[in-house]
């Protein structure tokens, strides 16, 4: 998301009030503070571009904070992995990186604050019976038989908890708030579980770790946030927010402010269910190209710019919405039809034998790097007798209107002669595995001096300076644009479509016109063998339905 164009939207009209009534005079401080248990995925995206550019358009900081209350769950390869996706996005939180756990110590002196004000006890409930007691969207819950526990008892019992003396589940720490609410979660809701875990960062030194509602605006009060930007299902936890805060002395109380999250068609960005999708091997990891995380569009190519160019896009709404994934694709196209170099390859090769070339000459022909920035400059291509072009652009028979090479057909190749099908090779089966041209000489540069015309121009690849490769073609890993609607009887996992990574082998490549933006696959190329992902298709069904709205108005 652009500083520059970043438009104006209900979040910056709060900031706005806010400051103009003096009740943050600035500076602005955000926070992205995502859970480490998984790899950031494009909803996230649009959540870090929000916070980092908001603060950096009001002149202020954004933070990052790991939320890391959950040891059983979170992992430092987490840790690492989203620092490395946030800095590959554009962002960067300089010395302000921070952990939830950093703050274990003073969340708890906070605890007993509450325990000592009569608003939070310790509850023998199991978990089972707390879910029984808490009642239901129309009825209201009971009081635990331990809500009325004295204070130094709970007290005590809470010292004991954090020294180990308890088994996990055998006792919580909760909130004293009101059974009787309409919003569920300010039923006594529970601060501190009992969990005797390793902690990635604490190692053993805890076995209480608090709860997110409970961490959340502590640790935002801590640091001096102003504005807490939360996705919408955490505005039904917002009054749970401000409770907390209001019960602590001096203590800075921020702003939580909801938006709605970033849904795309044929995308599902759950934890749960896209760790279902790595474990169970539908997937090749949470970098497959297919996957919606950051790391895996960064392997498909998604240049970072072209996410936030579409995040500032789609802008900032109070309400949920599903975005076609097209937009994301047309956002994609746009940055690299900009900054792509353009070079040519074949994906289903054909031989092509240039008869009337001279035997051991080879050339190198003058290509454009990219028709949409002069200064790309130009590159040699070399050219020879035996050439590959792609199959689909060579047929016997072919209709009215196809302008590719048939026998005895002139066409151009792209930036170098005219050439003309003189005679067709089979196999034993029939196939065609070989063309026979003729090249006129006076057409270097793909233009002729006599002034005819030739309706077709293909691309091309020197069969003797070609190199074989795979490149993968990917289509949405889910066949529905819904894939959480599943048929009867089935889950999310009934939508996957077989057909949504197609491998092929033996490509020639050198120098990919006409078939979609690639990029090389790091992970598994090799000197000898590179290997290719598509990013995208040349077609874009966006564009075309952008420039129909546009003359209909």
């Amino acid at each position: 998301m652009s500083e520059k164009t970043i438009r104006r939207n209900f979040i910056q009209h709060i900031i706005d009030g806010h400051l103009a009534s003096g009740r943050f005079p600035g500076p602005i401080r955000t926070r992205f503070p995502p859970e480490p248990n998984a790899y950031l995925h494009i909803g996230h995206a649009k959540a870090i571009c929000l916070n980092f550019s908001l603060a950096a358009e009001y002149g202020g900081e954004c933070n990052l904070r790991f939320d890391d209350t959950n040891p059983t769950r979170e992992e430092d390869k987490y840790v690492h992995g989203m620092q490395e996706d946030i800095r590959w996005l554009g962002y960067d939180w300089e010395d302000r990186l921070y952990f939830a756990s950093d703050y274990f110590e003073q969340l708890y002196v906070w605890a007993e604050e509450l325990i000592r004000k009569d608003k939070a006890y310790v509850d023998d409930l199991s978990a089972a019976e707390i879910r029984e007691y808490r009642g239901t969207l129309t009825e209201p819950g009971r009081n635990s038989p331990w809500r009325d526990r004295p204070q130094e008892e709970s007290l005590d019992l809470f010292r004991r908890m954090r020294a180990g003396e308890f088994p996990d589940g055998a006792r919580v720490l909760r909130a004293k708030i009101d059974m009787s609410s309409p919003n569920l979660n300010l039923r006594d809701p529970v601060m501190y579980r009992i969990l005797h875990a390793t902690h990635h960062r604490t190692g053993d030194d805890w076995c209480i770790y608090p709860t997110y509602d409970w961490a959340h605006g502590q640790s935002d009060a801590i640091e001096g946030i102003t504005h807490s930007l939360c996705s919408l299902e955490f505005e039904d936890h917002r009054p749970l927010y401000d409770w907390f805060l209001d019960q602590l002395e001096d203590v800075p109380h921020p702003q939580q402010i909801e938006f709605a999250r970033l849904e795309l068609t044929h995308t599902i960005t759950s934890k749960r269910k896209s760790l279902i999708l790595v474990q169970e091997g539908h997937v090749d990891g949470w970098d497959d190209p297919r996957m919606p995380t950051l790391r895996a569009l960064r392997r498909r190519g998604y240049p970072p710019a072209a996410i936030r160019t579409f995040c500032d896009r789609i802008g900032v709404a109070k309400d949920n919405s599903v975005v076609d994934f097209g937009l994301l694709e047309h956002t994609v196209r746009e940055e690299l039809n900009r900054t792509a170099l353009r070079v040519m390859g074949v994906l289903d090769p054909l031989k092509v034998v240039i008869e009337n070339w001279p035997d051991g000459k080879a050339d190198e022909i003058e290509a454009v790097n990219n028709p949409e920035d002069a200064s790309a400059g130009t590159r040699k291509v070399p050219f020879g007798k035996e050439l590959w072009i792609e199959r689909a652009d060579f047929m016997e028979d072919p209709p009215r209107r196809f302008f590719r090479l048939a026998p005895g057909r002139e066409v151009r190749l792209r930036y170098a002669y005219f050439v003309r099908c003189i005679d067709v090779i089979r196999d034993a089966d029939g196939r065609v595995t070989e063309l026979r041209c003729t090249y006129d000489p006076a057409t270097r540069g793909g233009n002729a001096p006599d002034g005819r015309k030739v309706r077709g121009t293909i691309h091309w690849v020197s069969a003797a300076h070609a190199i074989e490769g795979t490149v993968r073609i990917y289509d949405h890993l889910f066949a529905t644009p819904d894939p959480s609607s599943a048929p009867e009887g089935s889950d999310f996992r009934a939508n996957l479509d077989p057909n949504s990574r197609k491998v092929v082998e033996g490509v020639k490549l050198v120098q990919f016109e006409r078939q979609g933006y690639f990029c090389v696959d790091a992970a598994d190329s090799s000197p000898d063998r590179p290997v290719f992902n598509r990013t995208t298709g040349l077609r874009d069904t966006w564009a075309k339905i952008a420039k129909r709205e546009q003359k209909k108005v």
